[in-house]
């Protein structure tokens, strides 16, 4: 079982598209994905309310609902045979929490938009998360998503040249599109909407996927389990 933590404490960085859209893909893919909501805004738990129940399967744990919430993070019981546990995070997650909620994650997954409060915010995300849950760079746990990044604008080019600065990978350039807004709306996933409106989208996760997916290859081939 691989354990995907979305986390960046600055609200509105794109953590909910971010968690929705990997449980669809891995949902369609047959992994019995849950996706855990810890925001008490609960957007992640009314994506997969609205769902037909004839679409691929996403098991939801809504954390923010229970009164011990969010520092154990992987305790509740998940469904036998899941395959992925996507945590959808709050904003306004004190250094102090980060990690508990790092200490189980297989990876990190830190969304960032291209203005210069996001910039900052993210720099510190990071700094608390390398600094405060000890996250090692070496691990390969923690990768960068740059989302709505619109092409050849300068605060774009600004958040690629900070993200460069980093050390860490950046798994993901997702470029700032209305179908993530349409798929929401619907309780969908990219890869549930009409292929040839959003074969540009998703061209631009398969770098994460595959980040992803080579992790849980080599942790198989090891021998590790969760």
């Amino acid at each position: 079982m691989q354990r995907i933590l979305v986390l960046n404490p600055k609200g509105g960085s794109g953590k909910t598209t971010i968690a929705t859209n990997l449980a669809s893909h891995f949902a369609l893919a047959g992994e019995a994905p849950v996706l855990m909501d810890y925001d008490v805004q609960g957007s992640s738990s009314h994506w997969v309310r609205k769902r037909d129940p004839t679409q691929a399967h996403v098991n939801l744990v809504t954390v923010f609902e229970r009164k011990a919430l969010a520092i154990r993070t992987f305790q509740a019981r998940v469904p036998e045979g899941t395959g992925r546990v996507i945590i959808d995070t709050p904003a306004a997650l004190e250094a102090y929490d980060m990690p508990a909620l790092a200490r189980s994650a297989d990876k990190i997954l830190v969304p960032v938009l291209p203005s210069e409060y996001d910039i900052h915010a993210c720099s510190r995300c990071v700094q608390n998360l390398l600094l405060v849950a000890k996250v090692r760079r070496s691990d390969n746990r923690l990768g960068v998503v740059a989302n709505r990044v619109r092409r050849h604008t300068l605060s774009s080019q600004s958040l690629l040249r900070f993200l460069g600065t980093l050390g860490i990978p950046i798994v993901a350039t997702l470029r700032d599109s209305q179908n993530y807004v349409h798929a929401a709306e619907a309780g969908l996933g990219l890869e549930e909407m009409n292929a040839h409106r959003v074969a540009e989208d998703l061209a631009q996760w398969q770098p994460l996927f595959d980040w992803l997916d080579a992790s849980s290859s080599s942790r198989r081939a090891g021998g590790k389990t969760a």
